[in-house]
């Protein structure tokens, strides 16, 4: 496995990210190790809050959510997944499967050994983060999902289906700009430049091209079948779940309605629409976001 690692200068700078790196080592899978990159922030023996980001974003996308829950007395984690961020990128797409990204993530969740965990996933970040709930149930507290799903090869929406159209035929892949196209504000500049930044050319862009194509929305795709046992475990799950999607996500939408009827710990939550923003609704609300967080950690039990 060829391994790439992105430059640290090609982060020096970046607009509102002040966070100093932390790294963990897990096994590649192919003999080695791959480093996943982290925000860590707050108290280590605080209540923790994990961020996961999906695809082709990076941690740079919860940059807001980190001073408030601090200031709320969270610990923020917001790893990034191999592939993104400052995180290792094997160079070949067929490096790149759902299942090595599910163990890599759990290796990366063992190692740091978290418990009572306030999980927000979005995007790939419940592709993954989901799965990792079915496989350590016991270590999560609360689940906000956010426009993401947990596929069994069902089909997918025109929305998807059209993004995925489009990641595996575009001659050009402007990662910032794709981004950007997935919010209702738009993005800065600055702000598309550091969604560039962990990509300084073509080579580094195999995790961010595969991953639409690994989604299992046809019976035939891998992982169907560790969704489905994943879905067992999650329709027993126990803790708080939430909802919270965005109305102007045509990738998404409807997704919500799936998670809900589904999950012990959804009946009677306050689920919530988050009007006037994208895909990526971290970029267009997320004071809104971290304060239904915030309310949903306060109205179920805080567990230090």
């Amino acid at each position: 496995m060829q391994v790439l690692r992105t430059p640290d200068a090609r982060f020096d700078g970046l607009a509102d990210y002040p966070f100093a790196p932390h790294y963990s080592w897990v096994p590649s899978g192919n003999g080695g190790d791959l480093r996943i990159h982290a925000i860590d922030e707050g108290p280590r023996d605080a209540a923790p809050v994990l961020l996961l980001h999906g695809e082709p974003s990076w941690s740079y996308l919860y940059r807001g959510f980190v001073a408030p829950l601090v200031a709320a007395g969270h610990r923020v984690i917001a790893p990034e997944l191999i592939g993104f961020g400052k995180s290792d990128t094997p160079a070949a797409r067929e490096d790149y499967s759902y299942e090595r990204h599910v163990d890599w993530m759990l290796a990366w969740l063992e190692v740091h050994d978290l418990r009572g965990i306030t999980l927000f996933c979005q995007d790939w970040g419940g592709l993954i983060g989901l799965r990792l709930v079915a496989e350590r149930p016991d270590r999560f507290a609360r689940l906000v999902i956010a426009n993401t799903g947990l596929p069994t090869g069902e089909g997918g929406s025109e929305g998807f289906l059209a993004w995925l159209a489009f990641s595996q035929s575009s001659a050009v892949f402007l990662v910032g700009h794709i981004v950007s196209s997935g919010t209702v504000r738009g993005l800065s500049a600055a702000e598309i430049a550091a969604y560039d930044a962990p990509f300084p050319d073509d080579s580094y862009k195999a995790g961010a091209r595969q991953f639409p194509a690994l989604v299992p929305v046809t019976p035939d795709h891998p992982s169907v079948a560790e969704n489905r046992a994943a879905w067992r475990v999650l329709e027993r799950f126990t803790g708080s779940v939430l909802t919270c999607f965005s109305d102007r996500d045509p990738v998404t939408a409807g997704g919500d309605r799936v998670f809900q009827p589904r999950m012990p710990g959804a009946a009677w939550q306050p689920h919530v629409t988050i009007t006037g923003a994208g895909h990526f609704l971290q970029e267009d609300k997320p004071d809104e976001i971290v304060a239904l967080i915030l309310s949903f950690i306060a109205a179920t039990g805080a567990i230090a």
